[in-house]
């Protein structure tokens, strides 16, 4: 029997069936006109068994899906959850281990508007970047608990930041002048470390 008429009159996907026959040891063969024949008495054995293999298909992918979900709600929680200090010590807790100097780092670009009839003005470099600066300082810091996450610690301590500017420069590419914009960088540092509470706080 032609293997797409068996696809068909089973409603299964005829390329993906065929590439199951070739691997699954079902006796077939090339059919006159291209695709394969496979023999009438397997067929309703083979249909099964491909139905049955798409179907743990089907669900080893949701549960491989169910435990993503669960490791990102797991991790979201866990960043949502940390701690973090500017001192190197927490009230209630014990530091139960160091895991090391980390850094999360994040930039931003102002673009630099130039004089003359088309330039659009000079760029209030002040202004835009107090506009960035909570942004940017928010984003160093997902990243330095991501590093801490990652880790496997729950807290971060000695957290400062350090800022970066790179002035910007007017290029002469082929006659044609370009204004690159300027570009502020934050890097957010701390120690990763492990802290559980004192016996006193965890008994109230």
């Amino acid at each position: 029997m032609k293997l797409k008429d068996v696809a068909k009159r089973y409603g299964l996907n005829s390329a993906m069936f065929a590439t199951w026959i070739k691997a699954s040891g079902y006796p077939h063969k090339a059919g006159a006109m291209g695709g394969l024949d496979i023999p009438d008495d397997v067929v309703e054995e083979a249909v099964e068994a491909f139905k049955s293999q798409m179907e743990q298909q089907h669900q080893q992918a949701a549960a491989d899906a169910a435990e993503q979900e669960r490791l990102a709600q797991e991790r979201q929680a866990a960043l949502a959850n940390m701690i973090i200090t500017s001192g190197f010590t927490f009230d209630g807790y014990t530091i139960t281990k160091y895991s090391g100097y980390i850094s999360g780092d994040h930039a931003v670009e102002i673009a630099r508007g130039t004089e003359g009839l088309f330039g659009g003005g000079v760029t209030s470099v002040s202004q835009a970047l107090m506009g960035s600066l909570v942004d940017l300082r928010r984003q160093a810091l997902l990243e330095l608990k991501e590093s801490a996450y990652v880790l496997g610690c729950n807290a971060i301590i000695g957290v400062d930041f350090d800022y970066i500017t790179l002035q910007p420069e007017t290029s002469n590419y082929k006659g044609e002048i370009r204004h690159l914009p300027y570009v502020f960088g934050v890097t957010a540092n701390g120690n990763a470390v492990v802290i559980e509470p004192d016996k006193r706080t965890a008994l109230g």
